[in-house]
């Protein structure tokens, strides 16, 4: 049997989790450590993820902390972050990072809003592939009776139904945290 619908709901779980990393390294208001979660540092001549190299911390609402497990390296992660698309300015004490994150402003947020937006599209035209998919591999499964095979059209439309539903709700919570002030 060429078609699996375990295969497609994992594809789809994927396409939802892809968007939740996505989604958490937007900046809001707050200070959020999965912002920092793309940036690498240059450590020993190899790229390795900043939480490898340091621990991050959230001491208040609007500040990050991050405590690198090794003192050299801080001029690195200063560096990184300000070669970083998140427009932070890292403060050092010559042992620890102290990024703030600064209030946004309303354009800002709707910029953010837009920005959600458009992961979510694109979260779920991978979750419509992986819908076209499923259907073509329907189709072209002889040994399937039609009846067994329009229920199985069926399960892969209900599954793509819960699937753009599960998106819209995780992109609508993501904007209700980027329009609170």
């Amino acid at each position: 049997m060429a078609f699996n619908l375990t295969d497609a709901k994992a594809r789809m779980q994927g396409a939802q989790d892809a968007l939740q990393r996505e989604l958490g390294s937007i900046r809001t208001g707050r200070a959020n450590p999965h912002i920092l979660d793309r940036i690498e540092v240059e450590y020993y001549g190899a790229m390795t993820p900043l939480n490898q190299v340091a621990s991050i911390s959230v001491p208040e609402a609007r500040i990050l902390m991050i405590t690198p497990f090794d003192k050299t390296v801080l001029d690195e992660i200063i560096r990184a972050i300000n070669i970083s698309d998140l427009g932070l300015n890292p403060a050092s004490d010559g042992n620890i990072v102290r990024l703030a994150i600064p209030q946004m402003t309303e354009e800002g947020r709707k910029d953010l809003v837009k920005q959600v937006k458009a992961e979510a599209e694109r979260a779920k035209v991978s979750v419509r592939n992986v819908r076209r998919d499923a259907m073509d591999a329907v189709k072209k499964d002889k040994e399937l009776p039609e009846d067994d095979a329009r229920d199985a059209e069926d399960d892969v439309q209900k599954l793509t139904d819960e699937n753009i539903k599960a998106i819209d709700a995780i992109a609508s919570d993501k904007e209700k945290e980027l329009l609170t002030i």
